[in-house]
């Protein structure tokens, strides 16, 4: 290995001690004498070969021993790559080849050591053996083979791709820097080339491409290094062309003509196809259209079919005769891409105007309905305006036909509280209306009428009018329903108890209330009391100022409005003994039924009484008593004693207590009958009871109806008292039905074989036959 230069390195020795006591210090020169060291990578030989040669020429007449340690030497990564042959020399050799892409440099220590002692004499001498780059790798890619894409449309001069190599020889030295050139371009067309940067390696576009020309190319691209000699490699660029919407859209004809009936919603109403030289089903192909103008009411909507590419019209908004008779469409088309041309080599946005076409609409007139005007309005009227009033006049018109008959029906008057004249559309009431009917709503009461135009076939159309009812004071106010019946326990004391009321009338003719008791009644004023509160117009409460027994009680109140109508009200007040707790018991539906029952079912159970009180009249009194052959409609009885004769026992009424009916026994003298005497009995006990008994049970029947009325109806008015307490008359005997023997006759005496006494039990005979 050639060596190119000696270098002499002279060495001074500083001071190496310094003593406690500040003595001066000695100075002692040693030097170090060595050529520079440097290998060649990947040198071929022939090995051992000299590298250079050191010494130290501090001996002073001293045999010195030269050592070599570190990297390289008895160290990775290369052991045995250095040695010192002649120790007496100091001349290094280099073994073997070295690769600086490997070991780029060895940091080796040299010494002195005296031959005779073995000591070192000298510190040792640190040195970097350099390895000297040749130029042995070619630049690297990454991979052999690149697929990249480019839209059409791309503009010149523009990178598409940047290549990247790697080169291992040294850094910033001509072995690593790297050139890149195109080798090939295929196709090779003059108006859509590729060029690349020779220092960055970007592949650029120089002209325009053209998709239906050439949709791909094939590139091959060599970087060289600029070493001595220079190494290269090569690789090839796949580069698909993406098209672009080069080709703009026409329509197929210029100028088209529909027809379209009027009033009618129609899609399809007609297919626009156009022509795209661009690829199906990209977007360079796919249309857009617009109805540029001719539709300034709405009338049309356009889309495009995805399949055929072809635009299809509909009618969106029903179409009129009489208003246009006639529409011309300015139709234009697009891609979904932008459209662009190759203009002096450069892709460019085009400038071009966007295909149009003219489609004119000719519209078919038909019959057309009645319109209104307006075809709504409202009309304000007093609550509780009686009959024969004129609320407005409906107006409408034929669109067809200046002069036509039209006829007007009502069609929706929930109240019945109108009528409309068939020909001039004259809305009048022909009852009462009143604002509180559940067919207002918020004040308003709504009236359809239909207008019947005269045309085959005949159309009908729709016009509304809204009664406002302006409000009257003609609702006096009323308690809530869970006001009317209210429960309070024995013990609950003067616990008030809330009374709710409502107005069926609006503001200024409803609360705030009054409530006020109605002092007429006995004793009202000193067992209740009422108090409102400040604020709440719509209540007030019921205070208990006296201990009550358990019991129902009824409170008459008056209550007004804020002008001064009031209404006579009862509240139903139960006293309760609330065994279970602070609540009464509460009284199921079921219950409530039968305690507003009761008085009918007592006057029903007096009625059974009577009606069994009759029979046993008629068992014991009738044909089965007197034996024999009686006439009777029942066929023949036979007559049982049940008494002999003078055992009477006086036929009473006794009360049973209440406003029960009054339970009836009869008893009968005993008799003997004779088997010859016929009596016709069946004619005359059973009907002789009977006005004394309706008239009880009618009397009986109006006090229990009458008093369901009052907790029904509610009318306001008391209670009739019927009866007092602790009183007792004395019932109604028989005695008035007595008659003497003379009055019988003769052959019934005998075949009874009895002294017949004034008989309390039997029926008057003045019905029987002599």
């Amino acid at each position: 290995m050639a060596i190119r230069g000696y270098a002499w390195l002279l060495l001074l020795l500083l001071p190496l001690l310094q003593g406690q006591n500040h003595q001066p210090l000695r100075r002692s020169k040693r030097r170090w004498v060595l050529t520079t060291l440097e290998l060649e990578e990947e040198d071929p030989g022939p090995f051992p070969k000299l590298v250079g040669e050191l010494f130290n020429n501090m001996s002073n007449n001293v045999s010195l021993m030269y050592l070599l340690r570190g990297p390289g030497v008895d160290e990775f990564p290369e052991i045995g790559l250095f040695s010192i042959e002649d120790h007496q020399s100091g001349k290094v050799y280099v073994h073997r080849a070295v690769d600086r892409e490997v070991t780029p440099s060895f940091l080796v220590y040299f010494d002195a050591v005296d031959r005779s002692t073995g000591k070192v004499v000298d510190e040792s001498l640190i040195f970097n053996i350099r390895v000297r780059d040749v130029n042995d790798h070619a630049p690297q890619f990454p991979k052999k083979e690149f697929n990249i894409s480019v839209k059409e449309s791309h503009a010149a001069g523009q990178p598409i791709f940047q290549l990247l190599t790697v080169d291992l020889d040294q850094e910033n030295t001509p072995n690593s820097q790297v050139l890149y050139f195109l080798v090939s371009q295929t196709p090779l067309l003059r108006e859509s080339g590729f060029r690349i940067d020779l220092i960055s390696g970007e592949v650029r576009l120089s002209g325009c491409l053209k998709y239906e020309t050439a949709p791909w190319f094939t590139l091959i691209v060599r970087a060289t290094d600029c070493g001595e000699p220079s190494l290269s490699s090569t690789a090839t660029i796949h580069v698909s062309v993406e098209e672009g919407n080069n080709y703009m859209p026409t329509f197929v004809e210029d100028h088209y003509e529909i027809q379209i009936s009027e009033g009618e919603v129609a899609w399809g109403v007609l297919d626009l196809p156009v022509q795209d030289g661009d690829s199906p089903f990209t977007p360079a192909w796919r249309a857009q259209f617009h109805i540029l103008d001719g539709n300034e009411e709405e009338h049309f909507d356009i889309m495009t079919d995805p399949e055929t590419n072809r635009a299809v019209l509909n009618v969106i908004k029903p179409l009129d005769y009489e208003t246009q008779a006639a529409h011309s469409l300015g139709i234009v088309v697009e891609n979904q891409e932008p459209l662009f041309s190759c203009e002096e080599g450069q892709a460019q946005p085009s400038t071009k105007a966007m295909a149009s076409t003219t489609v004119s609409v000719q519209v078919v007139d038909t019959n057309d309905p009645p319109a209104f005007h307006p075809r709504s309005f409202i009309v304000s009227e007093e609550d509780g305006a009686g009959p024969g009033i004129q609320l407005g006049d409906f107006k409408a018109t034929d669109p067809d036909r200046v002069a036509s008959q039209i006829r007007y029906k009502l069609v929706h008057d929930p109240a019945d509280w109108v009528t409309v004249d068939e020909e001039t559309g004259a809305v009048t009431t022909k009852r009462q209306i009143d604002r509180e009917s559940p067919h207002v709503n918020g004040s308003f009461y709504t009236i359809l009428v239909h207008a019947v135009d005269s045309g085959l076939p005949p159309l009908t159309g729709t016009g509304t009018l809204m009664l406002f009812l302006s409000d009257i004071n003609d609702n006096a106010p009323t308690l809530q329903s869970h006001s009317r019946h209210l429960e309070i326990c024995e013990s609950a004391g003067n616990q008030p108890l809330l009374l709710e009321a409502e107005d069926a009338d609006l503001d200024p003719y409803s609360d705030p209330f009054t409530f006020d008791l109605d002092s007429a009644q006995r004793d009202v004023d000193g067992t209740w009391m009422l108090r409102t509160k400040q604020g709440e117009g719509r209540s007030a409460e019921l205070v208990m100022l006296r201990s009550l027994p358990p019991g129902d009680y009824l409170v008459p109140l008056f209550i007004g409005d804020r002008q001064g109508l009031t209404q006579r009200q009862t509240v139903h007040v139960r006293v309760c003994s609330c065994p279970s707790g602070s609540k009464c018991e509460t009284l199921s539906n079921t219950g409530l039924l039968l305690w507003a029952l009761s008085p009918i079912c007592a006057a029903l159970l007096a009625l059974a009484a009577a009606l069994l009180s009759l029979l046993r009249c008629r068992f014991e009194f009738g044909p089965k008593r007197l034996g024999g052959v009686i006439p009777s409609d029942n066929g023949h009885q036979t007559l049982i004693v049940y008494n002999e004769e003078s055992q009477t026992l006086s036929a009473q009424m006794q009360p049973t207590g209440g406003d029960q009916m009054p339970a009836l026994s009869f008893s009968a003298a005993a008799a003997h009958a004779k088997p010859d005497v016929k009596v016709y009995l069946d004619r005359l006990v059973p009907r002789c009871p009977l006005p004394l008994m309706e008239g009880r049970v009618i009397e009986t029947w109006n006090q229990k109806l009458h008093v369901i009325d009052v907790l029904d109806g509610d009318t306001g008015y008391p209670p009739h008292v019927y009866r007092e307490e602790g009183e007792c008359d004395g019932a109604e005997t028989l005695s008035s039905l007595t008659f003497s023997e003379q009055d019988l006759p003769p052959e019934l005496l005998d075949y009874l074989n009895l002294k017949s006494t004034p008989s309390e039990a039997m029926c008057s005979a003045s019905r029987v036959p002599s």
